[in-house]
Formats: structure tokens, sequence, C-alpha cells
């Protein structure tokens, strides 16, 4: 039992404040709230550093969904699927990440219908709700912190990995996001974007 589970946000804040705790006008974190100005570039390189490791070597190209290259990038690790700023490079429509290739070290690009997809693949599944999944269930799946909960049904496809199908296509599924599996407002489990 935790102490504030039974509360909304706003009520947290409103008794923070009844008790004068500086904590009740602090910003909701964002992103990778650890990450001083969120750079996590920075903070990789750095970390690096600290532990005596050589800067990662993960520049490569930047290709199109068709193979094509279209140019080069200084690191896989400056990308996410769905970006679409600070790509550098310009071809006189929208280029979005559609994948990242860390064997490869390239970076596909490609347009927004291309960012779509009805399926996604979860592994190292936790179960919370249920002991295990002997047929498909019905449940909403988020695929990242804002993300609208979205109708799928899920199913094992072997041990501690799940298929999971949407009712209609998800943008920018994209592999090491958690992907969290909803019965109504109880949480049936989550697992890894594979």
């Amino acid at each position: 039992m935790f102490p504030l589970g039974g509360m909304t946000k706003p009520e947290v804040r409103e008794l923070a404040r009844k008790h004068a705790l500086v904590i009740a006008e602090k910003p909701d974190s964002q992103e990778i709230c650890f990450v001083p100005g969120g750079d996590y570039k920075r903070f990789l390189d750095a970390y690096l550093a600290e532990q005596g490791e050589p800067p990662l070597e993960t520049a490569g190209e930047m290709v199109t969904s068709d193979g094509k290259v279209i140019g080069e990038h200084s690191g896989i690790h400056n990308f996410t699927v769905g970006q679409r700023k600070g790509l550098g490079v310009a071809t006189g429509s929208p280029l979005y990440v559609i994948q990242i290739k860390g064997d490869t070290r390239q970076v596909v690009v490609g347009n927004d219908e291309q960012l779509y997809s009805h399926t996604l693949r979860a592994h190292r599944v936790n179960l919370i709700s249920v002991a295990e999944l002997r047929e498909p269930m019905r449940v909403t799946v988020k695929i990242r912190h804002k993300h609208q909960a979205a109708p799928a049904i899920i199913q094992s496809t072997g041990p501690d990995e799940l298929l999971v199908t949407f009712d209609e296509p998800q943008r920018a599924l994209t592999p090491g996001q958690a992907a969290v599996f909803y019965d109504g407002d109880t949480v049936v489990g989550g697992g890894w974007i594979i």
C-alpha cells in the first residue's frame, strides 16, 4: 500500500502546499529527468569517460528505406525512431527516422507513413495480474509515457515473449522502449519492445 496511492497528482500537490512543502511547486519530470539539461548525448560521453571507456564509435550511413545512402551521421546514439529534426539531410520532403540498425550503424529514414505498424514484439515480459497467457487476451497497450493506450490483442509467442497486434496502426514503435498492457485500470504486465 502506498500512502498516496488513492490520490490524484493535483490532490497530492494541494496536500504538499497545505504543509508548506517546496515540492508542491516542482514541475513534473519530463524525458530523462536525471540527465542535466536533458542532453543525454553529453551525459553518455561523460559517463563513458568516467568509467575509463572510449567514446562510442557509432557513426555510419543514413539510408532510405530502400537502401539508398543519402548521407553520413555522427552516431546512432544521436537518433530515435520517429525523430524528424536534426537529421542533417534534406530531400525536399519531410524525413523521419524509421529504424536504427545497431549492427550496421545505419539510420534508416522514410516518410511519416512508414512509422506506423499494426504489430510489435515484446520480450523480457513480466506478467503481473495473470499467471500466464494460455490464449490471446484483449488489452490496451501504452508504448511510451504520453501515448494514449491503444486497443490490442496480446498473445504468447515463446518464453518471456509476446506478440502485440493493435486494432489500429501505431506510430513509432521503438525497440528498447517499454510496452505496458492494461485490462481497464489493472496492469496486466509489460515488456521491452524488440
